[in-house]
């Protein structure tokens, strides 16, 4: 008897069992499966930058060269990241179609995973910043009020206050920023395309960035409230008092030159 209760396991024994099974599967999987992973995601990678190669030598190499070093009609595209090349491409910018003092927004042609494809073979030539993610850029919870003081600091001079674009010099413009996405109000600040300063997280943080970009989705939505009526682009009460000086004062000198004209007629006759 004392020999079979000596032999008799704990309780506990097929549990102990147990976990140490599951604790050797949990480090076989912990040894392999980064490593598999890694791999898939670096072959996933090559064959995106392969692809986009191909892309990039049919839509773009003759601007900017056969390997993005530039020329005479397209700059250097080493180290501008993939957010500049997912901005200029999706916004249609890229390619132009003609040579100017600025390439206009117009209708994309290439699809979001093409423009993946390209992004990942520019981002190859160099470093440079990085397509944000939709938690970077989406603006659910910003501060726009905070955001339309970062606005009017930073970005009004060009943009004008509630982002309706306005002229520079020598045939550029600021363009408008109405219906523009978060991701490319993003990506413009992290790039600073054309004539645009960049803003990189070092001189305006992530949070900053959201701001700003939720103040201009509030004062270009359908619901935005303009108590002045009329807008006039939102240029200010600068221009808005110039329209009503030359037009109303030009619709009078109008109205008192028309009836001097009958009145000197009524005379007449």
């Amino acid at each position: 008897m004392k020999k079979l209760s000596a032999r008799r396991r704990h309780p506990l024994a097929a549990v102990v069992v147990l976990l140490l099974a599951l604790a050797a599967t949990g480090g076989l999987y912990a040894a392999f499966a980064p490593a598999g992973t890694a791999k898939a995601d670096e072959t996933a990678q090559s064959l995106a930058i392969e692809e986009g190669k191909k892309l990039y030598s049919v839509g773009c190499a003759s601007c900017h060269g056969t390997g993005g070093q530039g020329t005479s009609d397209g700059p250097s595209l080493v180290g501008v990241g993939s957010a500049s090349v997912d901005f200029q491409v999706g916004t249609g910018r890229m390619p132009a179609q003609q040579p100017g003092a600025q390439v206009p927004k117009k209708k994309n042609i290439y699809s979001q995973a093409e423009i993946d494809q390209l992004a990942a073979y520019i981002a190859s030539l160099g470093a440079g910043p990085i397509t944000p993610t939709e938690k970077q850029y989406d603006p659910a919870g910003a501060d726009a009020a905070k955001g339309g003081e970062l606005f009017r600091t930073n970005c009004a001079q060009c943009h004008n206050f509630t982002g309706e674009g306005g002229a520079l010099t020598h045939g550029k413009y600021a363009p408008s920023l109405e219906g523009v996405s978060p991701k490319h109000l993003y990506e413009a600040m992290q790039t600073g395309p054309q004539n645009m300063p960049s803003f990189p997280d070092t001189t305006m943080p992530e949070q900053q960035k959201k701001d700003i970009i939720a103040y201009v989705q509030a004062v270009n939505s359908e619901k935005a409230d303009n108590p002045g009526g009329l807008s006039l682009g939102g240029l200010g009460p600068v221009s808005e008092g110039l329209f009503a000086w030359v037009f109303g004062l030009g619709a009078l000198i109008a109205v008192a030159v028309w009836v001097a004209a009958h009145t000197a007629k009524a005379k007449k006759s």
